[in-house]
C-alpha cells in the first residue's frame, strides 16, 4: 500500500478539531514509523518519512503552536480605536420639474408649416462654436452657517444637541464661580500626590511645607512649592518621577479628523476633559474624552471652513462662543446657545494664526497675509489696530501670563520677536528682542511663569530666551525637520518652566529640560502609530498632555 493510499483510506477515523497540534504530530510519527517497519518501502519514500519526522520534531521542538495561538489571541483582544463617524456629503434637493418631451402629433396638434427661417445659415455662422461653462459657485458662505448644516454624522439631531447641551453646561459651571484657586485645591491631595497619579516624586524628603495662599485655609501639602500665576498654572519643584509615570491608554486614543491636524485645544475646565482640533480641510472635531456614548464615542465633526485652520480660541470665561481661524480668509465664531457658527471677519488674504491676551476676552490678535497683524474688536466689530511685524507670514502669537501686554511672534522670515503693546503705535514698531534663526520659526511661546521664551525652528533648534530682559539666549538641536506631509513641530511649555514637549520623528515626544539644555527622556507606547506634531498641555490637570498627528489621531497622555 503507498503512502498516499493509506492517507485517503475511507476507514481512516476523522481527525479531531480540538487535538493539540504537537500530539498529533507525534501520533503522525508514530504511525509512519510502523508503516516503514511493517512494509517494504523504496529508498524515496523511506527519506521523505524521515523527512516529515524531523521537520515535526523541529517544530514541537520551537513551539510554534503555542507562539501562533498566544498571538491570535492577543490580536483579537486589541482594543477599538475611537473614530469620527461622517456622514456622506448633502446633496442639494432639487425643485427643477421633469418635462417629459411629447410630439405634436402625440398631442394632436397640426404640424408646424412654417419651417426653417430664411436667414437660418446666416443665423448659423453667427452662432460661437463652443460655449463657456459656467463655474460653479464658491463653497465660502459669507454668512452664518448653522450648526446643523456644518455637522458632518449620522444623525446631526441628536449628536448636536448632545454637544451643545455639554459646552453650556461646562460653561455654566465655569460662570457658576468655580475658580482657579478652587480647581488648585481639587488638584493636591493631602498625600503630596498630584491628581491621579501617585509617583513618590511629589512626596516629602522630610519637611512639610503649609500653603496658606489658595483658598484662605491651612492646607498641609507635601513636597510641592506652588506659585500662583495670572492664567492659574502650578510650579512643580520635583517631577522626574511623576514625568516618567505618565502612560498612554487605549482608551486615550482616537482619530477625530481626516487629514492633517493642524491646532488641538483643551477645554480649560476641570470638571469634563474635552478637546478641540481642525485639520486642514477646515474641519473643526469635539471629542468629550468622558463621554459614555458608544455610538459615537464622543466625538463630534463640523466643517465650518474650507480651508486649513489656523486657529482655535476658547477662553476660560466664555467657553460657550469659541473662535476659528482658516486659510480661506475667515473668522467665525461657534455659539453654542445660538447653534450657529457666525462669521466674525473676512478678507482676501490668509489668516496664518490667532490669540486673545489671558485677561481680555473682548479682543482678537490675528495674523493676516504677509507679516501683517490685526486688532479686532469684538464689541464693535472692528479693526481698532493694524501693524506690518515681518517680512513674512507670522505662524504663532502668544501672550505673557505674567504681563499680557508683552507679546511674542514667530515667522517664516527666520526671527521670533518679544513686543511691548503699549509702545507700539504706526509709526512706532520697535522689539524688545528679537531672536534669529537661519530657517522658518514655527512658535514662540512665554513659560507659564512668563520668565522665558522657548522658539522651535526649521533649523533644527529649539531656542530657550531667559534673563530679566530676556537677554540669554542658547540653542538646543532637535530633529525639526518634518516634511511636506506632516505638520510642523512646535515645542509647547509644560505645567512649569522645567519641561518642553516637542514632537519625535520615531513616533515619540521628546522631553526637554531647558536648565540641562538637553532632551532628558522621550514618551513612547505602541499605542502610538503616527508621528505626534501639534501639542496642548491641559491647565488644569497636570501632567494631562494631547498629541495631534497628521492622520487625524490624538493621543492623550495621563499620569499613572
Amino acid at each position: 500500500m503507498s503512502i498516499s493510499h493509506w492517507t485517503q483510506s475511507p476507514n481512516s477515523p476523522p481527525p479531531s478539531k480540538k487535538k493539540n497540534p504537537s500530539s498529533s504530530l507525534h501520533s503522525c510519527c508514530k504511525v509512519l514509523l510502523s508503516i516503514m517497519a511493517s512494509q517494504k518501502l523504496t529508498d524515496y519514500e523511506r527519506q521523505r518519512l524521515e523527512n516529515i519526522k524531523r521537520n515535526a520534531e523541529m517544530v514541537a521542538a520551537l513551539k510554534l503552536h503555542s507562539k501562533a495561538a498566544t498571538l491570535s489571541a492577543a490580536t483579537a483582544k486589541r482594543h477599538r480605536m475611537k473614530t469620527f463617524k461622517a456622514s456622506p456629503e448633502k446633496k442639494p434637493k432639487t425643485e427643477t420639474p421633469i418635462v417629459i418631451r411629447r410630439s405634436l402629433r402625440t398631442r394632436g396638434m397640426p404640424p408646424d408649416s412654417k419651417g426653417l427661417p430664411d436667414d437660418f445659415s446666416d443665423n448659423f455662422d453667427k452662432t460661437p462654436k463652443s460655449v463657456s461653462v459656467i463655474k460653479p459657485q464658491s463653497p465660502r458662505v459669507l454668512g452664518p452657517i448653522s450648526m446643523g448644516d456644518a455637522f458632518s454624522g449620522d444623525d446631526e439631531t441628536e449628536s448636536n444637541k448632545m454637544l451643545v447641551g455639554t459646552i453650556l453646561s461646562i460653561a455654566k459651571e465655569t460662570q457658576v464661580g468655580v475658580s482657579v484657586k478652587d480647581v488648585k485645591d481639587e488638584i493636591f491631595s493631602e498625600k503630596g500626590a498630584l491628581g491621579s497619579c501617585k509617583s513618590e516624586g511629589f512626596e516629602s524628603l522630610g519637611t512639610e511645607k503649609v500653603d496658606e495662599s489658595l483658598s484662605g485655609k491651612r492646607k498641609l501639602v507635601k513636597g510641592v512649592v506652588k506659585n500662583e500665576y495670572l492664567d492659574g498654572l502650578v510650579k512643580i519643584e520635583k517631577s522626574d518621577q511623576w514625568l516618567e509615570s505618565l502612560d498612554l491608554k487605549p482608551e486615550n486614543v482616537a482619530r477625530l479628523l481626516p487629514g492633517r491636524i493642524m491646532v488641538v485645544k483643551f477645554f480649560p475646565c476641570s470638571s469634563v476633559r474635552m478637546i478641540a482640533a481642525g485639520n486642514k480641510f477646515g474641519n473643526i472635531a469635539f471629542w468629550n474624552v468622558d463621554s459614555n456614548n458608544e455610538k459615537e464615542d464622543g466625538i463630534y465633526l463640523y466643517r465650518p471652513h474650507t480651508g486649513p485652520i489656523s486657529g482655535i480660541l476658547i477662553h476660560q470665561h466664555s467657553m460657550s462662543k469659541i473662535y476659528s481661524s482658516c486659510y480661506d480668509g475667515f473668522i467665525r465664531l461657534m455659539d453654542a446657545e445660538k447653534e450657529v457658527f457666525d462669521l466674525v471677519h473676512s478678507c482676501d488674504d490668509t489668516i496664518f494664526s490667532l490669540s486673545q491676551q489671558p485677561n481680555n476676552s473682548e479682543t482678537l490678535y490675528f495674523a493676516e497675509g504677509r507679516g501683517g497683524l490685526k486688532v479686532w474688536d469684538i464689541r464693535t466689530g472692528k479693526s481698532s489696530k493694524n501693524w506690518m511685524l515681518h517680512e513674512d507670514r507670522i505662524n504663532t502669537i502668544n501672550f505673557n501670563s505674567q504681563n499680557p501686554n508683552i507679546m511674542a511672534t514667530s515667522s517664516t522670515d527666520g526671527t521670533a520677536c518679544i513686543w511691548d503693546l503699549r509702545s507700539m503705535s504706526a509709526h512706532k514698531l520697535k522689539t524688545l528682542k528679537t531672536v534669529s534663526h537661519s530657517r522658518a520659526v514655527h512658535s514662540a511661546y512665554f513659560s507659564p511663569s512668563g520668565s522665558s521664551l522657548a522658539t522651535t525652528s526649521l533649523d533644527n533648534k529649539v531656542g530657550i530666551i531667559s534673563g530679566v530682559n530676556f537677554e540669554d539666549a542658547c540653542m538646543i538641536y532637535h530633529d525639526n525637520w518634518t516634511g511636506r506631509w506632516l505638520s510642523s513641530f512646535r515645542g509647547i511649555w509644560g505645567w512649569d518652566d522645567s519641561y518642553i514637549f516637542i514632537g519625535n520623528m520615531k513616533r515619540g515626544v521628546d522631553v526637554i529640560s531647558p536648565s540641562q539644555k538637553r532632551s532628558v527622556m522621550t514618551l513612547q507606547s505602541p499605542e502610538m502609530s503616527a508621528i505626534p506634531c501639534r501639542f496642548d498641555a491641559h491647565p488644569y490637570k497636570i501632567g494631562m498632555l494631547a498629541g495631534a498627528t497628521s492622520g487625524g489621531q490624538v493621543y492623550l497622555w495621563t499620569p499613572c
